[in-house]
C-alpha cells in the first residue's frame, strides 16, 4: 500500500460496476455506511474513507467553527486531500479515474458535493443524504455531465428545506443534473428514500 492510501479505510472489490465511495457522518467511521452496498449497488466496489479531523474525539472530513458554520478554509484544504487519496486508490485498487459514486451521509455529504463542485474530474456523481450547503459562495465549476442527488428529510433541523433548495441552486446553477429526493424523516438515512437513490445509480 502507498504511503498517500494510509488514511484508515475499507476496500471491497466488485464486478465491474461504477464504484460507490461511502462518506459517513459526524462521529462515524468508514465501516458506518457499508451496509448501503447491499441496497444501492450490491455488486458495485467500494470505497469507504474515514474522515481524518477530529472533533471532540468524532472524526470528520472537516473542520466547522460552530454547529452549522464551516471552516471553508479547511473544507477547501479536506477536498484537495481527499482528491489525492483517491487518485492514490484509483491507482492501487484498478479504478477508472474520476468513475466513483460518492455517497455521503451529514457532514459526509458535505465534503462530497464540496469535491463535486471544487474537484469535479474526482466523480462521476453524488448521492447526498442529509446535505446541508458547502461554499456560501462556491467555486467557479463546470458540472457538464455529472450527476447529483440531494436526499433530505423534510422534517431535518440542521439539512433544512432551504439548504436544498440553495445546493439544487448552486449544483444546477454549474450544469449538474440534479435530482431532489426529498423524505418525510429527519436527519436520517432513510430506508424509504433507498429504493429511488438505487433507482438514481442504475440510470
Amino acid at each position: 500500500m502507498t504511503a498517500a492510501l494510509d488514511r484508515p479505510h475499507v476496500w471491497l472489490p466488485g464486478n465491474g460496476e461504477p464504484p460507490l465511495l461511502l462518506l459517513h457522518g459526524t462521529g462515524g467511521d468508514e465501516h458506518d455506511l457499508l451496509p448501503l452496498r447491499e441496497h444501492l449497488a450490491p455488486a458495485a466496489p467500494v470505497l469507504s474513507v474515514r474522515g481524518a479531523v477530529l472533533e471532540n474525539g468524532m472524526p470528520r472530513f472537516f473542520r466547522r467553527l460552530r454547529e452549522g458554520v464551516f471552516d471553508e478554509d479547511d473544507l477547501r484544504f479536506r477536498v484537495d486531500e481527499l482528491a489525492g487519496f483517491l487518485r492514490a486508490a484509483e491507482e492501487e485498487y484498478g479504478v477508472e479515474p474520476g468513475s466513483w459514486r460518492a455517497i455521503g451521509f451529514s457532514n459526509g455529504a458535505n465534503i462530497a458535493s464540496a469535491l463535486l463542485l471544487r474537484r469535479p474530474e474526482a466523480l462521476e456523481a453524488a448521492v447526498l443524504l442529509a446535505a446541508m450547503v458547502p461554499f456560501r459562495e462556491p467555486p467557479d465549476a463546470d458540472l457538464t455531465g455529472k450527476r447529483a442527488a440531494i436526499v433530505n428529510g423534510l422534517a431535518d433541523p440542521m439539512a433544512t428545506p432551504e439548504h436544498t433548495s440553495t445546493l439544487t441552486e448552486q449544483l444546477r446553477g454549474a450544469g449538474a443534473e440534479v435530482t431532489v429526493l426529498p423524505h418525510d424523516g429527519g436527519h436520517t438515512v432513510d430506508p424509504r428514500s433507498l429504493p429511488p437513490v438505487a433507482e438514481f445509480l442504475r440510470r
